[in-house]
C-alpha cells in the first residue's frame, strides 16, 4: 500500500480507502461490513468513508457495530462523515435537511458520533454547498466542531472552487481550521473539475482530494457493455441510467480491456490505477459488497508502475473525447 498526505497535513492517508455509500445496511450488515473492513485493514487501507445521509443513518450504524467487532486501537484507522442532506427528507423540520447551518451542523455531529459509537470522527464534510447560509456560518460551525474534539479535521464535497477558497479566506482571515480536502467524483469520464477547476487550489491553499466513483458506478467495469444487468445500478437507480449506458462511453471501455489484459489487470485495476497516478488525489475510496470484488479493486496498485507515459497517452486518446 502507499501512502499520501492528506492536503497539507501531517496526516497519513492510504492510496486506496474503502467506502459504504449504497452498500452497507442495504447490502452489507454489521458483520460483512467487519469482513470487508479486516480484509482492506489487511491490505493496507487505514481510511474508510462514511456520511450521516447513507442508508439514513444505518451505515454510520453498521460501521460502529464493525469497528466495535474489530477492535482496532483508535490510533490504527480513520473514519469520516458527511453533512447537509440531514436523515428525515420527509419531516417538516426546518432545520433538518438541506443545509449547513449552525444548529444542524452541531446535532448532526453528535448523531453521527453517537451511530458509530466513537468519541470524534477524524474527518468530517460539508457534503453539498448551501447557498442560503453564509459560508462563515458554516465555517465557524466547523471549526467550533474542531475545537470541541469532535472532529480532527473538515473539508467539503462537491463544492465549487470559488466556494472552498471563500472557505478557506475566511477561516485563514479569521485564525480559524481551514477546509483541508474536497471529496469529488473523479474517473476517466469525470475529469474537469478535478483537472482544471481546481488546478490552483492545489497550489495555492493546499487542497487534496478523497474522490469517490472511481468506476463510474460500474461503467469502467465493461458491466454495461451489453446492456443493463438485473439488480445494477443502472437496473436500480433511473438518474444514473443514461450515463451507464451510454454508447460512445461503453464502446471506449471495450478498447480499453485489451490494455488491462496487456498489463495483467482488469478494466477496474486500470481504471483505479489511472486515478492513483493523479499527484493531487490523496486517496481513492472504492465500493465494495463482497471480498471478491474488494480484492480485484485493492489489486491497482499493482498496475500503477506500469503506467508508463505511452500507456497513460493511449489512455487519453480513448477516454478524454467522451470525458466531462
Amino acid at each position: 500500500m502507499h501512502y499520501n498526505r492528506l492536503g497539507r497535513s501531517g496526516l497519513q492517508v492510504s492510496a486506496l480507502s474503502l467506502g459504504s455509500w449504497i452498500t452497507y445496511h442495504n447490502q452489507v450488515n454489521a458483520s460483512g461490513a467487519a469482513e470487508l473492513m479486516a480484509q482492506a485493514f489487511d491490505a493496507g487501507v487505514n481510511f474508510f468513508d462514511n456520511a450521516e445521509v447513507y442508508a439514513k443513518g444505518e451505515s454510520e450504524r453498521v460501521m460502529g457495530e464493525a469497528l466495535k467487532k474489530l477492535k482496532w486501537p483508535r490510533l490504527n484507522y480513520i473514519v469520516s462523515s458527511k453533512f447537509f442532506w440531514g436523515l428525515d427528507r420527509d419531516s417538516a423540520g426546518i432545520n433538518r435537511k438541506d443545509t449547513l447551518n449552525r444548529k444542524y451542523l452541531m446535532q448532526a455531529l453528535d448523531g453521527s458520533l453517537q451511530r458509530m459509537q466513537l468519541d470524534f470522527i477524524d474527518l468530517i464534510y460539508c457534503h453539498r454547498p448551501d447557498p442560503h447560509t453564509p459560508i462563515e456560518e458554516t465555517v465557524w460551525a466547523m471549526h467550533n466542531l474542531i475545537e470541541q474534539g469532535k472532529a480532527l479535521y473538515w473539508g467539503t464535497s462537491e463544492w465549487a472552487a470559488d466556494e472552498i477558497r471563500a472557505a478557506y479566506e475566511i477561516a485563514e482571515r479569521h485564525h480559524l481550521h481551514k477546509p483541508l480536502m474536497e471529496q469529488p467524483q473523479y474517473h476517466l469520464f469525470h475529469r474537469k473539475r478535478v483537472e482544471q477547476e481546481y488546478a490552483r487550489l492545489y497550489r495555492e491553499i493546499g487542497l487534496g482530494l478523497t474522490t469517490w466513483s472511481p468506476l463510474a458506478s460500474g461503467l469502467l467495469t465493461g458491466k454495461y457493455r451489453q446492456g443493463i444487468p438485473a439488480g445494477s445500478r443502472a437496473d436500480t437507480q433511473e438518474w444514473l441510467r443514461a450515463q451507464l449506458i451510454d454508447p460512445a462511453r461503453n464502446a471506449a471501455v471495450a478498447a480499453l480491456e485489451p490494455m488491462a489484459l496487456e498489463l495483467g489487470g482488469s478494466l477496474a485495476q486500470l481504471a483505479i490505477a489511472w486515478i492513483t497516478q493523479n499527484p493531487n488525489v490523496s486517496t481513492v475510496i472504492l465500493g465494495a459488497s463482497n471480498a471478491r470484488q474488494l480484492s480485484d479493486n485493492l489489486g491497482a496498485l499493482a498496475l500503477r508502475e506500469k503506467l508508463t507515459p505511452e500507456v497513460m497517452a493511449r489512455l487519453e486518446a480513448l477516454t478524454a473525447p467522451h470525458a466531462q
